[in-house]
């Protein structure tokens, strides 16, 4: 009877713990599991369906594979993202992370994106072409207590709206420099009212630097807000509103007298430049395609 009793408690024992493996891989968009349900050398299948979540490994063991396949693939990458349009995976481990190492699995190589080393970047990107499904490989690292360990991170796939060299290269950068440090053209200027996260008028009031992103700082004091994806800009109690945007350290960018009009997307919560023109330049622009019956989007200028 105790034999029975005993084989009884294993067996609930073990749909508890098949239970608990289960609802950690229910959501779509983010993952969150623990390496001590997983088989000693065990590399766990995980499949990804959104362009953005996370991903957070308790007391990490043996490996996970992750497939990041949006479905149906390049949905939710934002407005005037097709099938056709390159696009680019950017990864960010959390202040936290220990205990393992994760790569990019293309053609049967492992590239390192983020090491278990104290001081490793943590923060990778890396371009994909029309069509391909990234594979991350997150791999546990031997250490006798893995009791504090968490390998936790976020990712993003989104459409590439700025040029990069197709060199299927690892880059540290969110935003490619190729592309961000050039001029808007006329064209582009006016799309960017239309699909960026954020589109405000303001003036440079510093410019600092984030040495981890190889970022310039760029702080701006908004005199308007015409939209904005989450509260980046936020008031100073008067007429203005205060807020960050960075962009490639390259670019060079510095203090500037005059006002400008500032668009762009958000990376990880924070705001990336896309299209900077001075307003009067915008202004002139957006009067002309106006005339002309060729604006894409309408933009309250007054």
């Amino acid at each position: 009877m105790r034999v029975f009793g005993l084989l009884l408690w294993v067996r609930l024992l073990e749909l508890l713990l098949l239970s608990v493996r289960q609802s950690y891989t229910a959501d779509q968009c983010s993952w969150r599991g623990s390496g001590l349900s997983q088989l000693q050398g065990s590399v766990e299948q995980v499949f990804l369906r959104c362009a953005e979540g996370s991903v957070e490994w308790l007391y990490p063991a043996g490996a996970l594979r992750l497939s990041l396949s949006p479905r149906p693939l390049w949905a939710g990458l934002g407005p005037g993202v097709s099938s056709n349009t390159p696009a680019s995976v950017c990864v960010k481990a959390e202040p936290q992370w220990s205990g393992a190492q994760l790569y990019l699995e293309r053609d049967g190589v492992l590239e390192l994106l983020i090491g278990d080393a104290p001081g490793h970047a943590h923060t990778r990107c890396f371009s994909v072409t029309s069509g391909e499904r990234p594979i991350l490989f997150l791999q546990a690292t031997p250490h006798q207590d893995i009791s504090r360990r968490i390998a936790a991170f976020r990712y993003e796939l989104r459409g590439e709206r700025t040029e990069r060299p197709s060199d299927n290269s690892v880059h540290p950068e969110p935003v490619s420099s190729e592309g961000a440090c050039r001029p808007c053209n006329d064209t582009e200027m006016l799309m960017a009212v239309c699909t960026s996260d954020f589109v405000v008028r303001g003036n440079i009031r510093a410019v600092d630097t984030d040495a981890d992103l190889r970022a310039a700082v760029i702080k701006v004091s908004a005199t308007r807000v015409y939209r904005q994806k989450f509260a980046l800009f936020s008031s100073n109690g008067r007429l203005t509103h205060s807020g960050e945007i960075r962009t490639p350290l390259s670019c060079g960018v510095r203090t500037g007298s005059g006002s400008f009009l500032f668009t762009g997307h958000i990376h990880f919560g924070e705001a990336w430049l896309g299209c900077a023109p001075r307003y009067k330049d915008f202004l002139r622009v957006y009067e002309q395609a106006k005339q002309e019956l060729q604006i894409p989007c309408t933009l309250d200028t007054h």
